[in-house]
């Protein structure tokens, strides 16, 4: 450390001596001088010399008080000066000391660095571990080193614990022994579905504790442009309740069978990633990518999905219970068996969706697109489906209770022995739909559109506001049973 001394020059203080030396010289020159003159009383009377002397004595000590102020003035001067010296010393000593102290912290952080970095190759788990705890300490007391920390950790995890490519089902299909075989008659072995309940190793502690410690990283210091790379990585039977995994990329990672539950994905890119079997309960996947994953029989109740991309991602089986999907982009997804019980989809995209078999009972489907969508034998019973858009969806044999298709568009929709029993379709249009053997009774008819609806072996007994106009442009027959104060138009053609 280097230190300031402040010294006064020789040479200052010979300056100083000659200035007194030069005023007491004046000084006494001046008493000589006024006791010359006050020392001479010829034709003086005895008041004059008096009068004189007192003045004399007057006058030297005006003199004294004046070499007295200038005496004081030159000192304070000297003071101030020395005291501004002094803090400017001060000022430069305390700017060393902080450098000091900045490069010894420096050296320091680097010195831990290493250390933790080179016991992360060391053989022995527990001091991996170890070095983990210590770089998480790093992070903790020195922010500005966090981001290095993070990118440290996520290194070693990606090297240690990377998925490891599975060829065998793409050669079988490359093969041409395979397509010789085929030719042969050979009949081939349909692919049985992932069994979620595979018992497969528990992840690695030391890896497990990495992820531990990037989950609970204080997020706040990291720049809006930082993301987590994770891609690709193992993480089968991970346990990372409640961590923050928020715009991290998770691209082709497997999560299979891992607890995640209350996991923070909000943004976060996770295209491909294997989730099967996982729990998800209240996790966020606000606005996250989830695109082609597969979530096949996954836990994701009262998981929050707003506004997230789920294009073509398999949930067969998967539990989504009180989920809030609102905007959600569900094209194409398959949620055959899914159970959607309560759940808010209201406004989302579940164009060419899979939805059979799915339990949505009370669910919110407003507004949501469902174009196309195969809910064959779902359950929807109490759902609101107000302002939904089911043109050509396919409903046969759905269980549909109660459900509010007010304003709903079901045109060319496929509801063949559906049950609509005390539904409302205030509003609706069924313009083309086919109704074979669908049950509506109790049904609320007002204002439903009818043209060109097929209602062969339909049930419309008990149906709230149903008007012959309505009836009289749809299509039935003899089996279609209508309420008693409703004729059957004579333009229905005959059964045979």
């Amino acid at each position: 450390m280097v230190r300031n001394y402040t010294i006064m020059p020789a040479n200052k203080t010979d300056k100083l001596w000659r200035w007194l030396i030069g005023i007491t010289v004046i000084f006494a020159v001046t008493i000589a001088v006024i006791l010359f003159a006050s020392s001479n009383p010829q034709g003086l009377t005895i008041q004059q010399k008096l009068q004189s002397r007192n003045q004399a004595l007057t006058i030297t000590a005006i003199i004294f008080l004046g070499l007295g102020v200038m005496i004081n003035a030159y000192y304070a001067a000297k003071r101030v000066d020395v005291i501004s010296k002094s803090a400017l010393a001060a000022e430069k000593n305390l700017e060393i000391s902080i450098q000091n102290a900045k490069l010894s912290e420096d050296r320091l952080i680097s010195e831990r660095l290493m250390t933790a970095v080179t016991q992360l190759g060391h053989d022995k788990i527990e001091t991996r571990t170890g070095a983990i705890y210590v770089l998480e300490k790093v992070a903790q007391d020195f922010p500005q080193e966090h981001w290095t920390v993070i990118e440290i950790l996520t290194a070693f995890i990606r090297e240690n614990a990377a998925v490891r490519e599975v060829e065998e089902q793409k050669e079988d299909e490359s093969q041409p022994t395979s397509l010789s075989r085929y030719k042969q008659g050979e009949r081939r072995t349909p692919q049985l579905p992932l069994n979620v309940h595979e018992e497969s190793p528990k992840i690695r502690r030391d890896i497990q504790v990495a992820l531990t410690v990037v989950g609970r990283r204080n997020y706040l210091q990291e720049e809006a442009d930082k993301r987590l790379d994770l891609r690709n990585i193992n993480l089968r039977r991970v346990e990372l309740l409640g961590a923050n995994l928020q715009r991290a990329d998770l691209r082709g990672c497997d999560f299979r069978g891992a607890d995640l539950r209350g996991c923070d994905f909000s943004g976060a890119n996770l295209e491909g990633a294997e989730l099967a079997g996982s729990i998800l309960f209240e996790a966020n996947f606000l606005k996250a990518n989830l695109q082609g994953a597969n979530i096949q029989g996954a836990n994701l109740n009262r998981a929050e999905l707003g506004g997230a991309n789920l294009r073509s991602a398999n949930l067969m089986g998967a539990s989504l219970r009180a989920a809030n999907l609102p905007g959600a982009n569900l094209y194409k997804v398959n949620l055959q068996h899914a159970i959607l019980k309560l759940a808010n989809l209201c406004g989302a995209k579940l164009f060419l969706a899979n939805l059979q078999g799915a339990k949505l009972g009370k669910a919110n489907l407003s507004l949501c697109g469902l174009i196309g969508a195969n809910l064959q034998g779902a359950n929807l019973n109490g759902a609101n489906l107000a302002e939904a858009n089911l043109n050509a969806a396919k409903l046969q044999q759905a269980e549909m209770l109660f459900v509010d298709f007010t304003e709903a568009s079901l045109t060319e929709a496929d509801l063949c022995k559906a049950n609509l029993m005390g539904a409302n379709l205030q509003r609706a249009s069924l313009y083309q739909a086919n109704l074979f053997q669908c049950n509506l009774v109790g049904a609320n008819l007002s204002d439903t559109n009818f043209c060109d609806v097929k209602l062969a072996g339909a049930i419309l007994t008990g149906v709230k506001n149903l008007k012959p106009q309505q009836v009289s442009i749809a299509i039935g027959d003899r089996t279609t049973r209508l309420p008693d104060n409703v004729e059957i138009p004579i333009h229905w053609r005959q059964s045979s």
